[in-house]
């Protein structure tokens, strides 16, 4: 208990104006949170467009560029909704290796927002590829993901929506609707492949590293 002391000690020197936030937040909660554990409530239809829908939404977004990530469920900033935002760019996958993109089966993923979601499996053939979830800052898994799945729902404006992804998308879709369902691909990983994405780094700095929790 002494050394979980003197970490929160340390974090709390960096932010002395610290106060309560209300959700959606601006960041992403962590593991132990418990809104990451409740099956998150479905949004009723004709609310879909209302301002409070709306402002989940519009957080989601700007917290999913934030972070640079691939995929956000409300639940993550804090919301008990079941909507989630997509996305893969074309300039995020140029950062890959090719023979990592074609392993990966990695294509674009347009910006999608889906508001109550329903997940299908197209191909029950599962692949095994490392998986991170910002809600697990600096920590990768192996996790075994359906090939195709295809998601139904609803979009921003309350119209119906239903696309199908394959590979690195599908694994994307399944990884936030488990957030839906109060799941972590903690709970389903192969768990002697979890490892600190940056293990070689505390080496080099003598332990001597900080662990950000958000880009800012």
């Amino acid at each position: 208990m002494g050394v979980l002391r003197k970490a929160i000690n340390w974090y709390a020197k960096l932010a002395p104006a610290r106060g309560p936030s209300k959700p959606p937040y601006k960041h992403v909660v962590q593991i132990g949170d418990p809104i990451l554990r409740k099956i998150a409530e479905p949004v009723p239809v004709d609310k879909i467009k209302s301002d409070e829908v709306r402002m989940v939404v519009q957080a989601l977004k700007y917290v999913l560029y934030k972070y640079g990530s691939v995929g956000m469920a409300a639940p993550q900033i804090g919301v008990n909704m079941r909507v989630i935002v997509l996305r893969h760019t074309e300039k995020q996958i140029a950062s890959l290796s090719s023979e990592l993109i074609k392993q990966r089966q990695i294509s674009a993923v347009p910006l999608t927002v889906f508001i109550n979601p329903i997940l299908k499996v197209v191909d029950y053939q599962k692949v095994i590829h490392p998986e991170a979830c910002e809600s697990v800052r600096a920590f990768s898994a192996d996790v075994a993901r359906y090939k195709e799945v295809q998601v139904s729902g609803y979009d921003e404006e309350g119209e119906a929506i239903s696309k199908v992804f394959k590979g690195w998308g599908a694994r994307i879709a399944q990884h936030e609707m488990d957030h839906l369902d109060g799941k972590l691909y903690t709970d389903i990983m192969d768990r002697k492949t979890l490892l600190c994405s940056c293990w070689e780094e505390v080496n080099l700095s003598k332990g001597k590293v900080a662990i950000p929790f958000s880009p800012e």
